[in-house]
């Protein structure tokens, strides 16, 4: 292995003295790239943005933003950052404001900047997705006059979501971003996208007895969690990133696995489709491209870009947090995990995976290689997501329905609730109410009082468990109700 390297806006600062727990914000900021702040430090507000190249999914390569706050330095050890600071000097003027920080200033998008620095990485990651826009085009004119959440230049707000500014009140900056045009042919970071990003590299980082390691294999992966039973496997570093800021957690051994191939595959075959355990959900949002209803429905509503662009449904299934809300999602689909140990691989279903409060049948030297989800899928699909905030929030409740209605009666029914219990689960009392019977608004009601009953909610600063149980009965009423209209 040779000494980690990270390419920051075309030059390579010296890493050497970033131990296994250093985040890349407090790297950048070490070397004097100030830009990115750390306003909560755990990937809520967006101020630590910066982009990386990343493989892409329409063309070799993405820029893609992420926070620097969760990420280990060594996590990045062989890769290309952009931050705030680089983006005028690598635009294609070279000495000039790139056109994304030019909107931000000229429309007003910047008051006491704090957070300024994080919006542009984000939106210049907008900026440069390819089928944001075709060709190259000026910037729109009259940006106040698109509503909504997509301006007339495919700019997508909930880029954004994961920024936070306390100044503004957001309208300038939504029109900075419903301003920019297409890159022009000659910006060098559009052009970036035609080559292929950095290959993994394997990484060795120890400090103090403790150690930041990437295999380049999973075989390799999983040797090394055999060998080291206290070792902490991560991928996106959303909620491990937390643990270390937050809480100071300390891991001894620390094995990276976001970048093995094996864990990054995914594939449709007659009866199932499989997704990569290591896959980003931004990654696999892209590549289903609306195949699987239901998981397009959870994509929006999953934290902020910002927090997909990292997060895995590896990872979140890993946590086992009962309000992780992939899982609903995945328990109606009627999901499978494929398990790897260093001697082979067993396949459990999901039902049957958490055994407690952040505890699964998982064994402390296997890894989740790949979700698996049956073929077909159910027709009649729904994510309803009970929380204080539209985006960037913890659910009070997640549920998710999937079901088959046929000649008038619910011939198959998966409905799977996160937030009221100690794991996420799946009504199975509601499923055997609705079998067999009539799609009916008698039939919803007598089942909705079912599922008011369903785990065991409890009362906490989110919500009370009176409110958690008034909203499963809830959700199935609205599903009910949106069926009807869309057969009206």
């Amino acid at each position: 292995m040779v000494a980690p390297r990270i390419t920051v806006n075309g030059k390579v600062p010296p890493i050497s003295a970033a131990g296994p727990h250093m985040t890349f914000l407090d790297f950048l900021r070490e070397n004097g790239l100030t830009g990115s702040k750390e306003g909560c430090a755990e990937g809520e507000c967006g101020a630590c943005s910066i982009m990386v190249a990343r493989p892409g999914v329409h063309r070799p390569t993405d820029w893609v933003a992420i926070n620097s706050c969760l990420v280990p330095a060594a996590a990045l050890d062989g890769q290309e950052i952009v931050t705030a600071e680089g983006l005028g000097a690598m635009s294609a003027a070279g000495t000039e404001l790139h056109p994304v920080q030019q909107e931000m200033a000229v429309r007003g998008g910047s008051q006491c900047g704090y957070c300024t620095p994080g919006f542009i990485c984000s939106m210049a990651a907008e900026y440069y997705r390819p089928d944001r826009c075709g060709g190259v085009g000026p910037a729109d004119p009259e940006p106040e006059a698109s509503a909504g959440e997509h301006g007339p230049n495919g700019f997508d707000l909930h880029a954004l979501s994961g920024n936070l500014c306390r100044c503004t009140g957001y309208r300038p900056i939504r029109d900075a971003a419903f301003a920019v045009g297409a890159p022009s042919g000659s910006d060098p970071l559009a052009r970036r996208r035609e080559q292929a990003p950095p290959a993994p590299v394997a990484t060795e980082v120890a400090r103090e007895g403790r150690i930041f390691r990437r295999p380049e294999t999973l075989p390799e992966a999983l040797r090394l969690l055999r060998d080291h039973p206290g070792a902490v496997a991560v991928a996106g570093c959303t909620d491990w990133g937390v643990e270390v800021n937050i809480r100071a957690q300390r891991a001894d051994y620390v094995i990276a696995i976001d970048r093995l191939p094996e864990l990054r595959e995914l594939r449709v075959e007659s009866d199932h489709l499989e997704i990569g355990a290591a896959l980003s959900l931004t990654e696999i949002e892209r590549r289903l491209d609306g195949r699987v209803p239901l998981l397009s429905e959870l994509f929006p509503q999953f934290a902020s870009r910002l927090i997909r662009n990292g997060a895995t449904l590896g990872g979140n299934l890993g946590t086992g947090s009962p309000i992780g809300d992939g899982t609903p999602v995945l328990l109606a689909l009627g999901a499978s995990v494929l398990l790897a140990d260093a001697d082979g691989e067993r396949e459990v279903d999901l039902a049957g995976y958490f055994t407690g409060y952040r505890r699964s049948v998982r064994r402390p030297d296997e890894l989740i290689r790949a979700v698996r989800i049956p073929l077909p899928l159910s027709p009649v699909t729904a994510f309803h997501k009970i929380a204080k905030r539209r985006f960037d929030d913890i659910s009070s409740v997640a549920v998710a329905f999937a079901l088959d209605i046929a000649d008038g009666s619910v011939r198959a029914a998966r409905i799977g609730l996160g937030g009221v219990a100690a794991t996420a689960i799946r009504a199975r009392e509601t499923e055997a109410a609705l079998l067999g019977r009539p799609w009916s608004a008698a039939t919803v009601d007598a089942a909705a009082q079912v599922l008011r009953s369903e785990g065991t909610p409890l009362t906490d600063h989110r919500a009370s468990a009176e409110y958690r149980s008034a909203m499963l009965g809830e959700s199935l009423r609205k599903l009910y109700a949106h069926t009807i209209e869309v057969q009206s």
